[in-house]
């Protein structure tokens, strides 16, 4: 099962540094990794409509009238209402919404893992290692990451046919 530790881990290798035993160790790599960790893998996420990382959420309204945005959402992707902080307000008195999530990290599927790392890796490469050659080599890399990444997501479900559309019935 995958880890903080292991994702950062790899990270550093691709530096050509040592691995991470710990975050919690008092070393550049491990006080970078607890630090950056969490917003760049949130960016990462919040950066693309990722199948894995959409969930659905059926909210009611509050006390004060509104739809309050649960706080495991990075980024509102379908929403019936208008968007104000963490609020949502709409006339309706239920509404659904469709969002990226914090997914935990052993539930990252192997594309976007590498992906990730790579994203670590750049963010880690400057106050680490303070190259920029290693630095543009990591970012060309992490555009075809990316590139890849995105094409591999948008192929994974399945095309749900369409059943009783009049042009089809029509052409048979």
């Amino acid at each position: 099962m995958l880890t903080k530790i292991d994702l950062c881990s790899m990270a550093l290798l691709k530096l050509g540094e040592k691995s991470i035993q710990s975050l919690l160790d008092d070393t550049p790599a491990a006080q970078l990794s607890r630090t950056l960790f969490d917003p760049v893998i949130d960016a990462l996420l919040a950066s693309h409509p990722w199948r894995f990382a959409c969930k659905t959420f059926d909210l009611t309204k509050n006390a004060d009238g509104d739809f309050l945005i649960p706080a495991e959402c990075l980024r509102i992707l379908k929403c019936n209402g208008e968007i104000i902080g963490n609020k949502i307000v709409a006339s309706a008195d239920k509404i659904s919404i469709l969002a990226l999530v914090r997914v935990p990290v052993e539930n990252f599927p192997s594309y976007f893992v590498s992906l990730a790392a790579t994203k670590l890796a750049m963010e880690f490469c400057i106050p680490l290692i303070g190259e920029q050659t290693v630095f543009r080599m990591l970012a060309a890399l992490y555009e075809t990451e990316m590139q890849s990444a995105k094409f591999i997501d948008s192929t994974t479900s399945v095309n749900q046919d369409i059943e009783n559309f009049s042009l089809i019935n029509a052409r048979f």
